[in-house]
């Protein structure tokens, strides 16, 4: 019986070694077939039309993934573009004489304003070179529309429908299921406006949060009109009256009050397509989609470099991972970048609402050092906010977009007091012996702090806050009094911010490299990217837990994940934080 059960377990061994190799065998054709094809450009037909849908997560760079757009969980089901490439390809398409205009069908855009915002730039842009731009959707978002104002010409199905009500932005607070749970929020801060911690203590936006997202609501709303009447050649006061009382309720509205130009099936929006390509009706429409297309190859070229280099996500000690910022692994990149003779200027990509304030302090010092070598110029995406303009406050010069969210001067610490969760309701206790009055500081998660150890953390959150406000003073050259009136954590768009002198220009990250070249007097240069992407096989290895565990989260919760993932980023925590208040969504 021993021997019958030592084969059965050698066959079983010896199955899953077959089987382990063979995953390992497919996993490297598929990535040889990558590192063959990646750099070729798609197969793009002459008198082509570009289609560009945008419904795919948006982020900061394009995910290296060679699984990408294969039916595996945790990689998804369809290709998606980073910002970078969005934009990128957009503007090759400009000069391509293969592509005659773009077929634009923004149903739905998931990004941020400021990410929208450099789209809308981008296809502005191509439209200068006198190519057409169609839009046509089932289903217009406020986004989408947004980017689909643009166009020669919008459809929308006579069916469809198309959404415009105005900007809002919601906060979900939890105060009362925490105190369900037995749970108490101990919190210290400085800043009025700092209301990241607002969720877990109110069951509503205090007084000053109120007045702070409606001021930079506002601002943003004020651009989106802005653009959208310039495109359209509708005034904004018809368009606040179209939204305030929701006058759209119907494709036939939507016509009526010229926001679209007409109400088409899709085979009627083909045939207007291949008319503007001078293609017969029986033939098919010669397309690339801008998920495959890539441009053509690239002129290489020598010479000096700017450094490009991206930090995306929440800032947080240590190495971090490719989700966030890691004060180490960050701190290293700009050593490196500052020490490399090729590397002339250096601009630095934020999207980033914060964290971790030890981890920001560390990244901002090699902000500092790497100015005093050569030019170093950031440029903003959706947030660079709290920690995210910490680590901004020190270079050069500051480019935000109008829509950008940014400020969020301050700091705050978030510390549970689980007693009544652990000792009522589950009947867990903690005992300690200490060797000092305050040796078990924050050591037992079953007791509110005493007066006294609330006082050393309220000294070390504003002894932080002091620090911030001074590299932020020396960075813009304002005085501690003037970046404290408008810090106290309150949040400012990118417009707002400029007139605050918190930011030098409204622009996107291709003026912020201009920028960056024209300090260091550079004519000709190439950009690299940084951090470097990981090789794909490692990518895949180093992740594939996170991924699968994020596919699942996304699978069974769908839209309600964010609440989750934020409750998740708040408890992981640890030390004082500086971090915009909660995650902003505007709809």
């Amino acid at each position: 019986m021993r021997s019958f059960f030592k084969y059965v377990l050698a066959t079983v061994t010896g199955i899953t070694i077959v089987v382990i190799l063979f995953f390992v065998l497919v996993i490297g054709l598929v990535l040889s077939t990558v590192s063959q094809s990646g750099n070729k450009d798609a197969d793009v037909p002459s008198n082509a039309v570009l289609y560009v849908s945008l419904n795919h997560e948006i982020t900061e760079r394009t995910s290296e993934n060679p699984l990408d757009g294969l039916n595996v969980p945790g990689y998804g089901r369809m290709k998606s573009l980073g910002l970078n490439d969005i934009v990128g390809r957009i503007a090759a398409a400009k000069t391509d004489d293969r592509i005659k205009g773009i077929y634009l069908n923004p149903s739905y855009v998931n990004t941020g304003m400021a990410s929208l915002k450099a789209i809308h730039a981008a296809l502005k842009d191509f439209k200068s070179s006198g190519k057409f731009i169609v839009a046509y959707s089932d289903a217009y978002t406020q986004k989408g529309y947004y980017l689909a104002s643009l166009a020669d010409k919008i459809y929308l199905n006579p069916e469809g429908s198309l959404e415009f009500n105005g900007l809002s932005s919601s906060i979900a607070f939890i105060k009362e299921a925490l105190e369900k749970l037995g749970i108490d929020m101990q919190v210290v801060k400085v800043g009025t406006f700092k209301s990241a911690v607002e969720p877990f203590l109110l069951n509503e936006m205090s007084p000053a949060n109120r007045q702070q997202v409606t001021s930079y609501l506002a601002s943003m709303y004020g651009s989106f009109l802005s653009n959208i009447s310039t495109a359209r050649h509708i005034s904004v006061d018809s368009l606040r009256n179209v939204a305030d009382n929701y006058l759209i309720r119907n494709a036939e509205d939507a016509v009526t009050y010229k926001f679209v130009d007409d109400r088409l099936y899709k085979d009627e929006l083909l045939s207007e397509i291949k008319k503007r390509l001078g293609v017969e009706e029986k033939k098919d429409i010669p397309a690339v989609s801008l998920l495959d297309y890539t441009g053509g190859s690239e002129t290489e070229q020598t010479g000096d470099r700017i450094a490009v280099l991206y930090a995306a996500g929440d800032i947080v000690d240590g190495e971090g991972d490719d989700t966030n910022i890691g004060g180490d692994r960050f701190s290293r990149e700009l050593r490196k970048l500052r020490r490399d003779d090729r590397v002339k200027a250096v601009v630095l990509r934020v999207n980033s609402p914060g964290g971790s304030a030890l981890a920001s302090d560390i990244i901002a010092r090699e902000v500092e050092l790497t100015q005093k070598v050569k030019p170093i110029v950031v440029s903003m995406g959706d947030y660079a906010a709290s920690g995210g303009y910490y680590i901004s406050a020190l270079a050069d010069s500051i480019f935000a977009e109008e829509e950008t969210l940014t400020g969020s001067i301050g700091v705050f610490g978030l510390i549970p007091n689980l007693q009544g969760l652990l000792n009522n309701k589950l009947g867990v206790h903690f005992d300690e012996v200490r060797t000092g009055r305050f040796s078990g500081l924050m050591s037992v998660p079953d007791r509110p702090l005493t007066e006294e150890e609330r006082a050393i953390i309220q000294g070390d959150v504003n002894n932080v806050y002091r620090t911030f406000i001074g590299k932020v003073a020396k960075g813009r050259k304002l005085t501690t009094n003037a970046v404290d009136s408008i810090g106290q954590g309150r949040v400012w768009t990118g417009k707002q911010a400029k007139g605050h002198g918190l930011v030098d220009e409204v622009g996107g990250l291709q003026r912020a490299v201009s920028a960056a070249a024209a300090k260091a007097k550079l004519k000709q240069y190439k950009l690299s990217y940084y951090p470097t992407v990981k090789d794909p096989f490692s990518s895949i290895l180093g992740t594939s837990k996170e991924r699968i565990k994020a596919w699942m989260l996304a699978d069974e919760l769908g839209e309600y994940r964010q609440y989750v993932e934020r409750l998740r980023t708040i408890t992981k925590s640890s030390g004082i934080q500086a971090r915009m208040p909660y995650t902003i969504e505007i709809r």
